[in-house]
């Protein structure tokens, strides 16, 4: 059976030109999926990690659905990061232009004032919530005309505590609207989000056969305190890889792996909270553009990147949790490459590590490097010695 093409999914001819340009001809399977129900209107509630093809999947209805002399704005687009912000309104441009629409992002960190002029003369406000949400109460934008609204990589917003923001922003959108939400999870507080501000919305989840990365290939490398920086130059000159993604624990820890770096002749940059919002934007274009092929980040500030050719992702530092992992490995293997995992593991963090691992079920990969897996911790209880719990 053939793929269907976008023109099937009843996305129209200057709109399926647009992606061509781009090399884009076949839709991947969150697109495929909803589309058609998006562009029929209905709400969808969409589980799917981040690389997988989401944006198109609330971008291609948007602009097919809008009319020329709708509202400014008709649309909300709320994301959780600046560096998310900037993607997903590059990713709309020419989408937009092909329709006779118009676009603007809305962020902080830049003037609050051409961001509101902007915003009051599109169509699609893509926007983080503490910036869209001071620019309404300033009544700088007018929400009240809104007629779709989609919440992208919701599950984040969650974690990094926007959901106050998101509350009062959406009280200021009609409730006869389209909602798109979009999240990694629907479970918990997500899904109890989720059906909140949805109404008899259509399920839609693209998921693995394992609950991890299914393309990339993990890698688990036992490193001794000390040469971690020696392996990583190794890894770094290996021959197939393109643009690498570090991560490190601290800000202070992504300079210094730089400065260690550039002494060995690797040319990196680094990416942090601490960093202005101009500075961290200068750092992605070159990590975009390749001028260097080596990032080194913190989650926080990498929690945005949304690049198709990083080849590599490297946990220098092991991340804190599962679902610290699963972003920062989420980073390669996308729109359908593959891509490799590597976390160094010092002998003092292979029971944790390892245990991860297991939850993961990558153990395989873990012992494969010569490593064993920890059994669970256990936590014994004051009421006797014999009593034990599972943490």
């Amino acid at each position: 059976m053939t793929s269907p093409r976008f023109s099937d999914l009843g996305v129209s001819t200057p709109v399926s030109d647009a992606l061509a340009a781009r090399g884009i001809d076949v839709p991947f399977p969150v697109q495929e999926l909803a589309i058609p129900d998006a562009l029929a209107g209905k709400d969808v509630l969409v589980r799917s990690r981040t690389g997988s093809g989401k944006t198109l999947a609330f971008a291609l209805p948007i602009v097919e659905r809008l009319k020329n002399d709708a509202p400014r704005p008709a649309v909300v687009i709320l994301v959780p990061t600046r560096e998310l912000c900037s993607q997903v309104a590059e990713e709309f441009d020419d989408l937009a232009r092909a329709k006779g629409l118009r676009s603007a992002a809305v962020y902080g960190g830049v003037s609050i004032q051409v961001q509101s002029k902007a915003a009051g003369k599109a169509h699609i406000l893509i926007a983080t919530p503490g910036r869209l949400e001071d620019i309404s109460e300033r009544r700088m934008v007018d929400l009240s005309k809104v007629q779709i609204l989609v919440l992208d990589e919701a599950d984040r917003m969650l974690d990094m505590g926007f959901q106050p923001q998101v509350d009062r922003i959406v009280r200021r959108i009609p409730k006869d609207r389209q909602t798109m939400f979009f999240s990694a999870t629907l479970d918990g507080a997500v899904g109890n989000m989720a059906s909140h501000y949805t109404r008899d919305a259509v399920r839609h989840e693209i998921v693995g056969a394992t609950e991890t990365v299914d393309e990339a290939d993990h890698r688990f490398i036992p490193v001794e305190p000390g040469k971690k920086v020696e392996m990583l130059i190794e890894i770094l000159a290996e021959d197939d890889r393109g643009l690498a993604l570090v991560f490190v624990r601290t800000k202070h820890g992504a300079d210094r792996l730089v400065h260690k770096l550039k002494r060995q002749g690797v040319h990196a940059a680094a990416m942090h909270g601490d960093m202005t919002q101009a500075a961290r934007e200068k750092a992605f274009a070159r990590f975009e553009a390749e001028h260097v092929n080596v990032l080194i980040a913190t989650d926080v500030a990498a929690r945005g990147l949304d690049l198709d050719n990083i080849s590599h992702v490297i946990n220098f530092d092991p991340p804190n949790d599962d679902k610290s992992y699963l972003h920062r490995v989420g980073r390669t293997a996308r729109a359908g490459r593959s891509g490799t995992g590597v976390t160094f593991v010092q002998p003092l963090e292979q029971g944790d590590v390892g245990r991860m691992a297991a939850r993961l079920k990558l153990h395989d990969e873990f012992q494969g490097e010569g490593m064993k897996v920890a059994p669970p911790r256990t936590v014994f209880s004051s009421r006797g010695r014999g009593s034990r719990r599972r943490r």
